[in-house]
Formats: C-alpha cells, structure tokens, sequence
C-alpha cells in the first residue's frame, strides 16, 4: 500500500497565533466532542473538536474555541489532566504547560470565573515533556535539558526527582501502569523507574543518537516507539534492543507518537525544511507509510483519542490528516500482562 503522493490535510482551523504545541486530550471528556488545545507565542487556546468521521451531522469538522488563556512566554509543551470535565457544573479545565522560561504553569478554570495558575521552579534548562498521573491526576511529571526528571504535586512541591545521563525528552505515564514513569533520554536511552522505590527497574537502548521523541503504546503496554536520528525506532520491553527500525525522514525525525485506537499505527514528524515539514503515518504491517503529510513549518503532533486521525500545529493554523485504511482486527483481546524489570 504505497503511498507516494503527498496529502494536503483532511481539515485545518484558524488560530489566534502561531501555534507551536497541540495535544487533543487523551481523557474522556464527559461530552461527545474531544478537547483540543494549542499552545503559541503567548496565549493557550482550549477548544472542541467534533468530526464528520464520527457524527454525520457533522460537515468536515466542527470547532468551537472555549477560551484563552494569556501566557504571556513561548508554550513549549502542554499536558491534560484526567480532572478535565465537560459534564460537571461548573465544568473543570485543567492543564499545564511548559514555558521558554524553564517553568511549569498549571492552569484550572470553570470557563466562567475561575481562572488560576499556579508556577512551579525548579527546573534549571528547558523543559521538553510533561505529563499528568493518568488516573487521579494529582502528580505531573516533567523532563527536561538539565538531565532531570521532577515529579510534583499539584502545588508544585518536588514528590520526586531522578538523575538522568542526558537531556530529558519525553516522559510517559500509562494508566495500565500507574507505578512506573517511562523516561526518554536523547543519549538513545529510554529508562522506566518505579515511583514506589524511586528506582530504575528497566532500560532500553536504541543505539542511535539523538533520540529525539518516545512514546508508550497506550494499546499494548509493551511497546515503546521512538525516533533517533533519520529513523523510527520500536522495541517490545521484554528485550533491551528495537525490533524494528526503519529511516524515514531525510531532515532528521522530530517526533513520534502511538495512535490512541490502534497498537499497530503510529506517526513521526521531522525538522521543518526550508518550505515545509512532513509528518508520516505508519502502520507496522506496511514497509512505507501510509500517509505522507505536508504542512507550512509545522510543530507539535497529537492523535485523536477515538479516531485514526492526527493533528500538527502551523502558522496560525492546526491542521487534521485522517487515515483512511481498513485497521485490521486486534489479533488479541486479552489484556496484556504487565512489564516488570
């Protein structure tokens, strides 16, 4: 199934700025649009999202913003909390961002008159990647260039802090594993610590540098995805080194990250080039992606949390690829056990 036209995008929506981060929320919302928000120069955007994929009343997409919030410094980063709720009254947005400024910002509104952020120092270079314990959300995890991973409360006390080899570029919370913390290293490593005894129980070696991106299949929790270097790498945890690998990006691969519907579909983006950056969607079955994406110095790339559909932020502008392939059924159902060192 090869693929070697490119694709302009299924969809794109006006933004307030350049948008520099997206991420759909990875939580079940309480309502049946899917939360989206986008990060800029200064402002975070927080909206709905509702596809014709999924509501055929639906022309295209339909996006509806629901509020800004001023920021005031470069958005590096932004993670979800499982907190956010559509349905409740009020309704809760909670989020938190990494700023330029080596800063986390925690953010919670009503959408109405509650509108807080709290800061959180510590620390001491760039901040890359952030996420939220991905039950009760009452701890984030944060990874950055000063060869820290922190773990903070959501009053930004420090619960937990490892030593790294390298810059932090990725950290990742599966909520099958709630008491492990998987940690990307650029240096090529990708480390997993186990919160209770503050130890590292398990590492992976991709054998390439710089490791750029890693991700944590949220289908089938033994598979870890990354890019390093030109290429994609996949490992299955019960052995150190990737099964699989594959050059894709002539300008070197930025990011990767696992589709949210399917343990075998994942994309990658690389560096912007000169006019534009490419974003491919790969399924593990294919030699070559299945999807070739184009979009104007894009940034940042997020998956859908019901649908085979991606998102990459561009010049006040996110646009949205659909995978329009038959996904094969999962070969098993049963709930996989989990990893341990």
């Amino acid at each position: 199934m090869k693929q070697d036209s490119v694709r302009s995008a299924a969809y794109a929506v006006d933004c307030e700025d350049y948008v520099h981060v997206v991420e759909f929320s990875p939580f079940d919302s309480g309502e049946a649009c899917s939360l989206i928000a986008y990060g800029g120069n200064n402002y975070v955007v927080v909206g709905t999202c509702r596809f014709q994929e999924e509501d055929a009343e639906v022309e295209g997409i339909q996006y509806k913003m629901l509020r800004t919030f001023h920021h005031g410094i470069r958005v590096d980063a932004i993670a979800w909390s499982p907190e956010t709720r559509l349905n409740s009254l009020p309704p809760q947005i909670r989020f938190c961002t990494a700023a330029a400024d080596r800063k986390l910002r925690l953010f919670t509104s009503d959408l109405q008159e509650k509108n807080e952020y709290k800061i959180f120092d510590g620390h001491s270079d760039y901040i890359n990647d952030l996420v939220f314990a991905p039950k009760e959300g009452q701890v984030i995890a944060s990874v950055g260039d000063d060869h820290t991973c922190r773990v903070w409360d959501l009053e930004g006390n420090q619960k937990a802090y490892f030593v790294l080899h390298s810059p932090g570029v990725s950290v990742c919370w599966h909520p099958e594993e709630a008491f492990k913390l998987m940690v990307a290293e650029k240096n090529g490593t990708i480390r997993f610590y186990d919160l209770t005894t503050q130890q590292a129980i398990l590492s992976l070696e991709s054998g390439q540098m710089p490791l750029m991106s890693a991700d944590w299949c949220l289908k089938n929790t033994f598979r870890i995805g990354a890019v390093a270097g030109n290429d994609w790498l996949i490992w299955d945890i019960r052995s150190r080194y990737p099964q699989d690998k594959r050059p894709v990006h002539a300008d070197r691969a930025k990011l990767f990250r696992w589709s949210r519907v399917n343990e075998n579909l994942f994309a990658t983006t690389g560096y912007p080039g000169k006019m534009s950056s490419q974003l491919l969607v790969h399924h593990s079955g294919h030699p070559q992606p299945i999807l070739i994406g184009s979009a104007a110095v894009g940034s940042g790339l997020t998956w859908h949390r019901t649908l085979p559909l991606c998102a990459v932020g561009g010049d006040h502008k996110i646009f949205f690829w659909i995978t329009e392939m038959k996904i094969p059924p999962q070969l098993n159902t049963m709930e996989n056990p989990t990893p341990n060192g």
